[in-house]
């Protein structure tokens, strides 16, 4: 039995790498999908009330395992207007990272964005904008932790044989996304907000294997998003991700209701309680602190899928964190008549 624990041990780990199978078709993602809106669509790009925004999420998962998912998101936008002051361009920057395994399989991305927001009205904020997103991607593993049945020697496990298998300890590749979206507002006094947009992941099909030249599978992303304010002080913020990777599909959503605690203060601070679902497989719960320039945000997923007995209970715990600003320039959204917005 000692010498089928290995294999079993490098095959899963293999394959969750990229070789054929379901592994080969799962992006890295977060339940608080909203909080790393470039991981969605590189068009999401500069869709919120500021000039910057610096953006982190962090996510710890299966605790019930010995070597648990860690996945960490760092994302910044400057948003600029242009010359005729109706429209922005946005650079960003994506950083990933994640390491799972007794193998230390760890994946590493730096992405850098540009999206265009043209201007569809002058007479409420409505915002086409194309968004592009390509850099490089980096996935290794511990060859030193590989242990295979090469390595039993007829009584026990024997790290100083070689483990016979023919594969690379790691390997780059560039990975680019495309999107588009559309932002706008309703009501008389714009007080009402949404966003639609699609983005496709992967179109350059890249090589992404250990093993043989497995390209990557291209993965649709379909987002949508609505704010609705309930009164003065309450809104409602709805949120929508569809993912596509054919033949493997996912879908998340979510509601946040949002209090301001302190109306008369422009900084006032804000809390935001609610839930996200990801289908088929955990509720998330979760609160938000809006503390202007600051944000936090907390949430645990509840397994509830077909894996709910081996997680025992566990889910995934996340933090999110952003920083919002304004520049002090006369270019700065904050004086701008017209603006792409967001949530």
């Amino acid at each position: 039995m000692r010498s089928r624990i290995p294999i079993i041990t490098l095959t899963l780990t293999l394959a969750l790498a990229g070789t054929p199978g379901e592994g080969s078709a799962q992006d890295l993602h977060f339940s608080q999908f909203h909080e790393a809106p470039l991981t969605r669509n590189p068009a999401l790009a500069g869709l919120f009330s500021g000039d910057y925004r610096i953006q982190g999420v962090y996510r710890n998962q299966w605790n019930t395992i010995s070597f648990p998912y860690q996945t960490g998101s760092l994302n910044a936008e400057f948003k600029r207007a242009l010359a005729n002051g109706d429209d922005y361009l946005t650079m960003g920057l994506q950083m990933l990272y994640d390491r799972a395994g007794t193998v230390a399989l760890t994946t590493s991305q730096f992405l850098p964005a540009v999206n265009f927001h043209k201007s569809l009205s002058q007479d409420r904020n409505t915002y086409l904008s194309v968004g592009m997103m390509g850099g490089l991607v980096s996935r290794r593993l511990d060859r030193s932790k590989v242990t295979t049945n090469s390595q039993f020697d007829g009584f026990d496990y024997n790290g100083s044989l070689p483990d016979g298998e023919a594969f690379t300890a790691g390997y780059t590749f560039f990975d680019a996304s495309v999107g588009m979206s559309l932002y706008s507002t309703l009501g008389e006094e714009e007080q009402h907000q949404f966003f639609i947009g699609g983005a496709l992941h992967h179109f350059t099909r890249p090589v992404n294997a250990f093993y043989r030249n497995i390209n990557h599978l291209p993965k649709w992303v379909l987002s949508a998003g609505f704010r609705l304010n309930i009164g003065p002080v309450s809104y409602l913020t709805f949120q929508h991700d569809a993912m596509i990777q054919t033949p493997y599909r996912q879908q998340l959503s979510g509601v946040l209701y949002s209090h301001l605690l302190d109306p008369e203060n422009e900084q006032g601070q804000t809390i935001s309680v609610g839930s996200m679902v990801r289908w088929g497989d955990a509720v998330i719960p979760m609160v938000k602190f809006d503390l202007k320039p600051l944000s936090l945000g907390f949430s645990y997923d509840v397994t509830v899928g077909r894996l709910a007995s081996i997680a025992r209970g566990k889910g995934g715990f996340e933090i999110s964190v952003a920083y919002t600003g304004f520049r002090n320039s006369d270019r700065s959204a904050r004086y701008a008549v017209r603006c792409p917005g967001g949530f």
